[in-house]
C-alpha cells in the first residue's frame, strides 16, 4: 500500500475539482441561491440547478461573480462567501454543497455501480455494502483501489484475506474514488504493475486494469 495515498487520514476533506456541480444555498435569499437545499428558487432557472466548476476552475457566483474553487474545501468556500455577502446581508446563512461526489465500484459484486456519497470519508466495506456485497467468484485477495492524485492514478492492492489486517483492509475511499473486484476464475493480477499510472484518468485506469482480468 502506497501510505501516502491510501492510509487513513483523520483530517481529510475533499477538495474541490475541475467539472464539479456545486450548490449554494443562502436562506431567504432567492436571486443568491442556486440548486437551494432550502427551498425551490426561481433562481433555479436562471442559473441551472448547480454552477459547474470551469476549466479555469472557476464558478459564477450571484452577486459576487467569478470566484476560483479549485483545490477549496466545502468548509473554506462556504466560510469565504459568507464573509463577502456580509456586503449586503448581516448575518447570511450558506449552505455549499458539491453533487457529484461519486465512489465507483466495478467487477465481481452483485451490482456493480457508481454511488453518489455525501460525506467525505466512506470505508470499503461500507461501499461493498451498498451493492449487494461480492459475488461468489469475487477475488478478495487482489481488490484494487484507484486514486487520481494530480496527473497521476494511484493504484494499490487490499487482501481482504487477512483478517488480522482490518485497519488496512477496511480502507477510507476518497470521492472519485474506483474499486475493481477482480473475478478468482481470471489470471492475477500482474504484479508487475507499477502502483502509479502516469498521466491518465481514474476512468481509463480502470479500463487498463479490467483489460488484464
Amino acid at each position: 500500500m502506497d501510505k501516502a495515498v491510501f492510509s487513513y487520514d483523520e483530517n481529510y476533506q475533499y477538495k474541490i475539482r475541475k467539472d464539479d456541480k456545486i450548490s449554494i444555498s443562502v436562506w431567504g435569499e432567492d436571486n443568491l441561491s442556486v440548486g437551494s437545499v432550502y427551498g425551490i428558487y426561481d433562481s433555479n432557472e436562471v442559473y441551472g440547478k448547480w454552477l459547474l466548476v470551469d476549466a479555469d476552475g472557476n464558478i459564477e457566483v450571484p452577486k459576487i461573480g467569478t470566484k476560483n474553487v479549485v483545490g477549496k474545501t466545502v468548509p473554506e468556500l462556504k466560510e469565504e462567501i459568507k464573509k463577502e455577502l456580509t456586503k449586503w446581508l448581516v448575518t447570511p446563512v450558506v449552505d455549499v454543497k458539491v453533487l457529484n461526489k461519486e465512489i465507483t465500484i466495478l467487477g465481481e459484486v452483485r451490482n456493480p455501480n457508481t454511488i453518489q456519497v455525501d460525506k467525505d470519508k466512506n470505508n470499503l466495506f461500507e461501499l461493498i455494502s451498498k451493492t449487494g456485497g461480492f459475488d461468489f467468484y469475487a477475488n478478495l485477495k487482489s481488490i484494487k483501489i484507484l486514486r487520481q492524485e494530480g496527473v497521476n492514478v494511484k493504484v494499490t492492492n487490499i487482501d481482504l484475506t487477512k483478517s488480522d489486517d482490518i485497519l488496512n483492509t477496511n480502507i477510507l475511499l476518497h470521492p472519485g474514488d474506483i474499486v475493481i473486484v477482480p473475478s478468482k476464475k481470471n489470471k492475477e493480477f500482474d504484479k508487475r504493475i507499477s502502483t502509479i499510472i502516469p498521466f491518465t484518468t481514474t476512468v481509463s485506469a480502470a479500463a487498463i486494469i479490467m483489460g488484464l482480468f
